[in-house]
């Protein structure tokens, strides 16, 4: 008895040891607050109220280490309800604190409180946050920087400094008199498609092109022979944007947080919810030099604007600099071949500390072809504002999503009935040229749903995403929650499953939680159903902290004791408006 009573006070201190060396050895556990409230801004000559956090805009950004966990306690000061999505961030057993209204929560009330847990898992590289409710995202929004762990380094040169760059679209009326609340209601109301912009943003700011801007424009300050590290975000409502530094080239080196081959450009195409670190090299005579950004746009029966929004690079030392500065050369509006010409040659990279963090999935147990269109539903007497009198609308697989008013993971939880049906297709429930030229106007309207799919723990799982000519045809941004998807192929027209995979990439695909589906094109994309998998009840979650340096033990602790939780993971097209339409469906595992 007192040989084991000895083993016990053993045992308990050398548990005791461990837990007090992890808290130096472990990932850390940061905590931010952000306050929602309505903050006034100037812009194009004009002020009006803006949402946004801790009254920055953009707004704050999110620092962590690969492993970290960030607390981040959200006080909603304002009029209207809101959630923020941690977007790219696959919070592994943990899709309560995911951000999409009525999918994975309610929303935050005015006056309410909810604390997320942001926890970073696979993730190294450029992410970003942002509302997830209505068009509340327009302006409440803001960077993830996810830092290599301690005693790691980057997969590429370590550069001399690094700069974040958003670049945001001024859309719905971002600096007119209306705020984006009421262009949001206003554009459902009459079933047209929402106003275009006044301007486009980087880093806040319209840039030198645009009325009583110059004074504000953003400015890099370089030295030559230096390297820059730009992590660049699209966190445009609308549209794809081509972005260019004059002079200059830049190298990829990541997408959504994964590591890429080094891939050198002269400028990049980014789609709205997608991150790119670029590395600059400072090597060029020392002047100014603009950067700027302009639309990639292919709708043809869609408005866009047609503004450039520029920043500044100024060379430090003494010079007389160019005037004007000299602006970069970015493609054509409608330059397709421009846009799938940067996309396509993206490849992941392993090397050293940084092997491929997820296996490309081979053998799948479930294939899925999955179009994307765009849609219309009938008016009485055509009294609506989209084409020939009807109410613009979208799709997947023809259903146009129609959001709860309980969220659905609570209602999976819960059990509550009548909330979801299980049966989202695994294919179009008609088969039909989806790019042709000419259409029959039936298949235009689809039927409105709230449809899941449910897939297994640990299902390998491929996708097409297949773009269809309804109504017009163009590109779409598909955003998956909860975990990345490899891209392992796309092409035009309509796919061939007895064709089209043998091209596929399995060797070195990008890993991305965004990919532009292209215009009457497709997209086809892998990934392995691993989140949330399993968690351990609360007797032994002291384990957890002894455990949370050692993946392998991890894995061992949950194996043993842990319980299968589900996640619900939200599927959706990036452009606002296609979102607000119904392009959207939701995966239980």
């Amino acid at each position: 008895l007192e040989m084991s009573c000895s083993m016990g006070v053993q045992m308990l201190q050398i548990l005791g040891l461990v837990l007090v060396l992890s808290t130096y050895y472990c990932e850390a556990t940061l905590r931010r607050k952000f306050v929602i409230k309505e903050t006034p801004y100037t812009r194009l000559c004009s002020t009006k109220n803006i949402l946004t956090v801790n009254g920055q805009f953009p707004g704050p950004t999110l620092y962590a280490r690969k492993g970290d966990t960030v607390i981040v306690d959200v006080y909603n000061k304002a009029n209207y309800n809101i959630t923020l999505h941690w977007h790219g961030v696959k919070q592994p057993r943990n899709p309560w604190h995911d951000g999409p209204e009525y999918i994975t929560q309610c929303p935050i009330k005015p006056g309410g409180k909810f604390t997320q847990n942001v926890t970073f898992s696979l993730e190294e590289g450029t992410l970003w946050w942002h509302a997830h409710s209505d068009w509340s995202r327009a302006t409440v929004h803001g960077a993830i920087v996810v830092y290599p762990k301690n005693g790691t380094s980057y997969a590429f040169a370590t550069p001399h400094a690094e700069v974040r760059i958003i670049l945001v679209y001024e859309n719905a009326g971002e600096w007119w008199k209306q705020d984006i609340a009421d262009i949001y209601d206003g554009f459902r109301q009459t079933g047209g498609d929402p106003n275009i912009s006044d301007a486009y943003l980087i880093n806040g700011q319209p840039g030198d092109l645009y009325p009583c801007s110059k004074q504000d424009t953003f400015k890099l300050d370089v030295e030559y022979g230096k390297t820059y590290l730009l992590r660049l975000i699209n966190a445009a409502m609308q549209d794809i944007l081509f972005f260019a530094i004059a002079n200059h080239r830049v190298t990829v080196v990541g997408t959504d947080a994964s590591y890429t081959k080094p891939l050198k450009v002269d400028y990049v195409a980014i789609s709205p919810g997608q991150t790119l670190d670029l590395l600059l090299e400072a090597n060029q005579p020392k002047d100014h030099y603009y950067m700027a950004a302009r639309v990639y746009s292919t709708a043809t029966v869609v408005g866009y604007d047609n503004t450039t929004t520029t920043a500044l690079i100024r060379y430090k030392g003494r010079y007389t600099p160019s005037s004007p500065p000299p602006l970069p050369y970015l493609p054509y509006y409608n330059d397709t071949a421009a846009s799938v010409n940067f996309t396509g040659r993206l490849r992941s990279l392993a090397v050293g500390d940084h092997p491929i963090p997820l296996p490309v999935p081979r053998k799948l147990t479930h294939k899925f072809l999955f179009t994307v269109s765009v849609n219309t539903f009938p008016c009485v007497n055509d009294s609506c504002a989209g084409p020939n009198g009807s109410r613009l609308a979208a799709s997947m697989n023809n259903i146009s999503f129609e959001s709860p008013s309980i969220d659905i993971l609570q209602a999976y939880y819960n059990r509550i009935k009548g909330v979801y049906g299980t049966r989202f297709p695994s294919k179009p429930p008609f088969k039909f040229n989806y790019t042709a030229d000419y259409l029959p106007l039936a298949l235009q309207t689809p039927r409105h749903g709230t449809e899941v799919k449910v897939i297994e723990y640990n299902s390998t799982v491929e996708i097409v995403l297949q773009g269809t000519n309804l109504v017009g045809g163009t590109d779409h941004p598909m955003h998956l929650h909860g975990t990345s998807f490899y891209v392992v192929g796309w092409g035009f027209g309509n796919f061939d499953k007895k064709k089209d995979p043998k091209n596929y990439n399995l060797v070195d695909p990008p890993l991305q939680n965004t990919i532009a589906v292209p215009k009457n094109g497709w997209a086809a994309v892998r990934f392995q159903a691993f989140n949330p998998g399993k968690t351990i009840p609360m007797l032994y979650k002291f384990i957890m902290i002894l455990i949370k340096c050692f993946s392998i033990i991890e894995g061992i602790i949950i194996w043993l004791f842990g319980k299968k939780i589900s996640g619900v993971w939200f599927m959706h097209c990036h452009l606002e408006r296609h979102l607000t339409w119904g392009m959207e469906m939701v995966f239980i595992i």
